[in-house]
Formats: C-alpha cells, sequence, structure tokens
C-alpha cells in the first residue's frame, strides 16, 4: 500500500473517499518492476492516445514567446458551456512536450470527465523560435505566471487546476510556494517531482544511472538548445555548453548563467521545492516512489510536509520516475493516470468538501 502523508484529518478523509486510488495497493508489473527499468521502458510500452491540438502562442513581457496547446474538448457532455468547463494545465518534463505518452494519457482521462486541457510548452522546445536568448529553468516561475494569468482570463468563471510532472511539477510547487493563496488555480498535482536538485544530481551521477540517464538527459538538453543556437550564442559559449557531459555540467555552465546566480549552488537551492513546501496555499496532492533515481526516498520531505494542511504526500515503494505501470501488460493506464483522473475529479466535483468534512 502507498503510504498517505498529510497532517490535515480532513484532507486525508477527503483523499480516501473522493480518491481511493491512494489508499489501494499498487501492484508494479511483476516483470519490471524495479525502479529503473520501470523509468526506462515506460515511454515505449506505454500507449499514445490520439488528440488533436490546438496551438496558441502567447507573448510575455521581456519579448519572447511561449506555446500553448489545447484540447478545448468541445464535445463535452458534461460541460457543453465551454465557460464553466474545468480547465487543466498540464506541465511536462525536462525537455517534455505536450507530444509526451503522460500527457497524452493525462488529456484523455481529463477528456471522458468533459475537462478542457492546456499544456504548457517551455520555450523554445515544441517547434516554436526562441525570440530572446532565454529558455527556462525550474526555478523561474515568470513564465509559468504568465501561462496561469492567460489561461484565467480567457476562462474566468471556469473551475481550475494544475498538474506537473517531474520538472515540470517542480516549477509548479516553486510558484505554489511563491504565490500562497494569491493563486487561480484550485488544487495541483505533482508527479515525480525532484524535491532536493542537490539529492537528485548526485543520485544521477552515480556510475550505473549517470549511464542510464544523465548522459542521454544530457544530450536531449543540447539538442532542445542546439536549434536555437544563433540567438543564444549572443550570450553563451555554445562550444562549451555543448560540450557538457552531465546535467551539472549543463547547468553550471548554461542555465544557472542565464538565470544570472553566482554560483550552480544558489540556482539548486532555488530550484528546490522542499525549501518551498510550507508555503503552499492550495490543496496539493504529490505522488512519488521511493526508488525513483530523480528524486530519491531520502530526500522527500516527509517532515516538512506535515507541516502544511494543505499537503498530501503519496509514497509508494515501487514505481520508479513516471512510471507506475501496473497488470501484466501495462500500454494503457498507469497507476499515476489513476491517480491524476480520481483527483482533478473530486476537487473539480467536490472540492468545496475538502476541509469541511
Amino acid at each position: 500500500k502507498p503510504q498517505l502523508v498529510a497532517s490535515n484529518n480532513r484532507f486525508c478523509r477527503f483523499l480516501e473517499e473522493y480518491c481511493p486510488v491512494v489508499t489501494e495497493t499498487y501492484y508494479p508489473t511483476i516483470w519490471c518492476w524495479e525502479g529503473r527499468v520501470q523509468t526506462l521502458l515506460r515511454p515505449f510500452i506505454t500507449s499514445r492516445p490520439q488528440v488533436q491540438y490546438r496551438n496558441e502562442l502567447i507573448k510575455t513581457p521581456d519579448g519572447g514567446q511561449i506555446s500553448l496547446d489545447w484540447f478545448d474538448n468541445n464535445d463535452s457532455l458534461y460541460y457543453p458551456d465551454a465557460s464553466a468547463r474545468p480547465t487543466v494545465l498540464l506541465l511536462p518534463g525536462l525537455t517534455g512536450t505536450s507530444k509526451e505518452s503522460y500527457i497524452l494519457h493525462m488529456i484523455h482521462q481529463s477528456e471522458t470527465l468533459g475537462y478542457r486541457c492546456v499544456v504548457f510548452n517551455n520555450r523554445g522546445i515544441a517547434g516554436e523560435d526562441l525570440l530572446t536568448p532565454r529558455t527556462y529553468c525550474a526555478a523561474n516561475t515568470e513564465d509559468l505566471e504568465a501561462v496561469i494569468h492567460h489561461v484565467h482570463s480567457l476562462h474566468p468563471s471556469a473551475p481550475f487546476m494544475a498538474a506537473g510532472v517531474s520538472m515540470g511539477g517542480m516549477l509548479l510547487l516553486n510558484y505554489l510556494g511563491k504565490t500562497g493563496r494569491d493563486t487561480p488555480l484550485m488544487a495541483a498535482a505533482i508527479f515525480s517531482a525532484g524535491w532536493n536538485v542537490f539529492e537528485s544530481v548526485e543520485s544521477l551521477e552515480k556510475p550505473l544511472n549517470w549511464l542510464l540517464f544523465n548522459y542521454y538527459l544530457t544530450t536531449c538538453l543540447q539538442s532542445s538548445i542546439s536549434r536555437h543556437r544563433q540567438m543564444l550564442e549572443k550570450l553563451f559559449d555554445m562550444d562549451l555548453v555543448m560540450k557538457a557531459r552531465t546535467i551539472r555540467e549543463f547547468d553550471k555552465r548554461f542555465t544557472s548563467v542565464m538565470f544570472g546566480y553566482r554560483t550552480i549552488d544558489d540556482y539548486y537551492e532555488d530550484a528546490s521545492p522542499c525549501r518551498k513546501l510550507k508555503s503552499v496555499g492550495i490543496p496539493v496532492l504529490c505522488l512519488n516512489s521511493v526508488d525513483d533515481v530523480f528524486s530519491p526516498g531520502h530526500a522527500i520531505p516527509v517532515e516538512t510536509a506535515k507541516q502544511n494542511a494543505n499537503v498530501a504526500l503519496v509514497l509508494t515503494s515501487c514505481g520508479g520516475h513516471i512510471g507506475f505501470l501496473e497488470g501484466i501488460w501495462p500500454r494503457k493506464c498507469t497507476y499515476m493516470d489513476r491517480v491524476f483522473k480520481q483527483f482533478v475529479q473530486a476537487m473539480f466535483e467536490h472540492g468545496n468538501k475538502i476541509f469541511s468534512m
């Protein structure tokens, strides 16, 4: 059974009644239960539901642009009135976009419930041009704030939630820690977030993890900026950046410099959501597996979570990083998908009961 960590008994009772999946025993796929195997296989095993997006490019105050992919769900039977249709903002991982299978599955789950989704693609990775020499990072929430304000201004009467995966979850937590209750979001769901960046990079630098994940992710980061080399060369020694062999080296030469941090440690300190968890002011459900090499179990802030009545952690013993595969042939729904579906439905349809139970 997952460990449910929440200091607020009413939040616990709410989850047990309206999101019972968090109290069920999670049985990982027996032939790939180990965390690293789950992490590696999920992108290849899980299906990719067909989703037709409507793209929107919005301008930012610094002259840049952000690509949003909308799934309007105009055929919604439960919410035919678009102005009142619940909206879920989805934040993919480090180099992820609206095309990731886990995002497509979240949209598929939302479609069956009648909800609208919008995917926040970080700058420069979804095919759009960089208009300024700036990309993104886990600590800087300006672009996310602009997106949340924009989406809310389009549908001010619609209930509004967000869900973030991996780095998207870190960014969302850092935003929530910064804004407290001053947000149009009514709740948030976080999946496989890295809570302490120092612990995450240290885990990823262990020899096997470097071989399986770190080097590949570093090349993905380099690939995501190489298309914008002409723009970025105005500020960076791109030859040096492209020689990085670890995420830490990439962040030291590129990310921390771009966002004005004096040292990489300053950036990693600011990017770690564990530091801001006490300030979260809306209900947040966070799912992690303790065998996730991207977010080691010992770095999950269990004691800090117990100090905030708005926070609930769901910790499984297996599942890896955005894995949570279950069943003999886990092509369709994962445990993570089921948590997402039940929690957003619980909040949109029963959220007013959360602190009155």
